[in-house]
Order: C-alpha cells, then sequence, then structure tokens
C-alpha cells in the first residue's frame, strides 16, 4: 500500500485561485458587453434625432420653395393648411407632434418658419424645433 504524499509546500494556499481569476475576467467581460449594449443605444437615439431634424428642414424647405415660386412672402391659405397637416402627420412624411408655422415680416422682405415636434425617444421637457428665416428679394 502506497502512503498519501503530503502537500507540497504553499500548495495549500493555491487552490481555487483559477477559478476566482475565471470569474473576475467573466465580470470584466460583462462591463465591457454592458458599455457597448449603452453606446449602440444611444447611437440610435442620435440616429433618430438626426432622422427628425431632417425632416423637419425638409419640410421647411417645401414651403420656402412655395414662397419663392409664388415671389410672396405670404402663402395661400390652402397650401398652408395642407403643408400643415403634412407636418403633423407622422405617418406619412411628417413629424410626432408636429406643428409648421410660417411669419412674414414684410418690412425685412422676409418670413420665419418655425417646426416643433416631440421627439418619442426624448423624455426630458421640450420640444425639438427648427427654425429657418426665408428672405425674398
Amino acid at each position: 500500500m502506497t502512503m498519501p504524499r503530503p502537500p507540497l509546500p504553499g500548495s495549500r494556499r493555491q487552490a481555487g485561485v483559477a477559478l476566482l481569476e475565471v470569474l473576475v475576467a467573466i465580470l470584466l467581460f460583462s462591463f465591457g458587453i454592458l458599455g457597448l449594449i449603452g453606446l449602440q443605444a444611444r447611437a440610435i437615439s442620435y440616429s433618430t434625432d438626426a432622422e427628425d431634424r431632417n425632416r423637419a428642414a425638409m419640410l421647411a424647405n417645401e414651403i420656402a420653395t412655395t414662397m419663392w415660386l409664388n415671389n410672396s412672402l405670404t402663402v395661400p391659405a390652402d397650401t398652408l393648411a395642407s403643408w400643415q397637416l403634412k407636418v403633423a402627420n407622422a405617418t406619412g412624411g411628417g413629424l410626432t407632434g408636429g406643428v409648421g408655422t410660417v411669419t412674414p415680416d414684410p418690412v425685412d422682405h422676409s418670413a420665419d418658419i418655425l417646426i416643433t415636434w416631440k421627439a418619442p425617444n426624448r423624455t426630458a421637457a421640450g420640444d425639438s424645433q427648427l427654425s429657418t428665416k426665408v428672405i425674398i428679394p
């Protein structure tokens, strides 16, 4: 019969260290993955905001083009009403909670176009807005 060998000096203190190292590595990896998920969520939010702002700029350009083509600061009431409906129609190329206003200023030969909307992914108070000025010589 063989006798069990006595443990080597220091080997008792090393028991379980590999398991602890693996657990720490998994923890660090998990933090990295959580950081990437947060970055992805923020990127999607910025992309949605940029898309809304681009849509608002295109809508403002549409009414500004109408003013330029008519060579007038005022827009016919039916044209303005249909444009405002388009701004408010989120499913038809408009914005969520969109409101469009045109304020002519005959003194400066200009008109201010203001479009406001509620960004669906923004929880902070206040609406997003785009303001532009059109000058008709």
